[in-house]
């Protein structure tokens, strides 16, 4: 499945937003998270731009879901700052889209495909404007881009867990979200599933939009993620893959690993490396 270039699109240039001709960058500083008296974030310092893929990963609890719900807006801040083309984020909540974890979400809502979708647009509103035509258009060049025109009639709690996830893509895309932020996105999907949305989100990434996404299959990271964050409450190591993802820093936040699950602990290799930027996912067990 590919997307075409279209008025979603980034300006060509080579993961340059479609806003203007350099990237946005996300700054984040010093970001901690507390729920009531539990500090569930510290101390996380960062900076990518639109163009990149960035996994989060850790071990349960490590805060990857809440540092995804802090870029977004949906969790305060105790302490720190996120800054998105060097403003608050507040200041551009319509360019950000987050997507929750599937099994968060009640499919038994009784909405259509078209109607999920369309909720993308309402940010756009505003108080004062009502539906446009213009509107009408952004939600069906949404559908077109995820293949979904001819499922837009359809009830969500019908769809497969592939068709799920490209729904919830296309509300982002009708919303003209500049920063995807996925919450275990490759969750429930079997393998073809995968592998359309991996090529997916790397597509969209190749636009220009900047796609966050926690994960926890390891062994994929090389293939879907241009850089990684290992977390667990606070950072081990921000950086690029191929800096960052090895046995070492990620045994600082997972432990070390049992001998039989070493295989899915590695760094990228000269075999691997070169599979960053691929369509393609690394099957689980390699």
């Amino acid at each position: 499945m590919s997307i075409q270039p279209d008025s979603f699109s980034a300006d060509s240039g080579g993961g340059h937003c479609r806003h203007c001709a350099h990237h946005h960058e996300l700054q984040i500083q010093g970001l901690a998270v507390r729920y009531q008296q539990v500090l569930a974030l510290e101390g996380v310092t960062l900076g990518t731009s639109c163009g990149n893929t960035l996994a989060l990963i850790g071990p349960n609890g490590a805060g990857k879901s809440t540092l995804l719900k802090a870029i977004a807006g949906l969790v305060p801040r105790s302490a720190g700052s996120i800054l998105w083309r060097g403003a608050r984020v507040s200041q551009w909540h319509r360019e950000f889209a987050y997507l929750p974890q599937r099994e968060d979400v009640d499919w038994s809502f009784p909405v259509t495909v078209r109607g999920l979708v369309e909720m993308g647009r309402y940010s756009q509103l505003g108080w004062w404007r009502r539906w446009r035509p213009v509107d009408d258009e952004k939600v069906t060049e949404a559908l077109k881009l995820m293949h979904l025109e001819d499922l837009e009639h359809r009830q969500i709690s019908e769809l497969s867990g592939g068709q799920q996830q490209r729904t919830f893509i296309a509300r982002a895309l009708s919303q003209e979200a500049h920063v995807l932020l996925l919450d275990e996105p490759f969750n429930g999907l079997d393998r073809p599933a995968r592998e359309n949305l991996s090529g997916l989100l790397r597509q969209l990434a190749e636009q220009g939009r900047l796609v966050i996404a926690s994960h926890h299959d390891l062994a994929t990271v090389p293939a879907l993620f241009d850089e990684v964050l290992i977390l667990n409450r606070a950072p081990v190591a921000f950086g690029s893959v191929a800096e960052v993802f090895t046995p070492a820093l990620l045994a600082q936040a997972f432990g070390e690993p049992d001998p039989e699950e070493k295989a899915a602990v590695i760094a990228p290799t000269a075999a691997t490396a070169g599979r960053e930027k691929e369509n393609v996912l690394v099957p689980a067990e390699l």
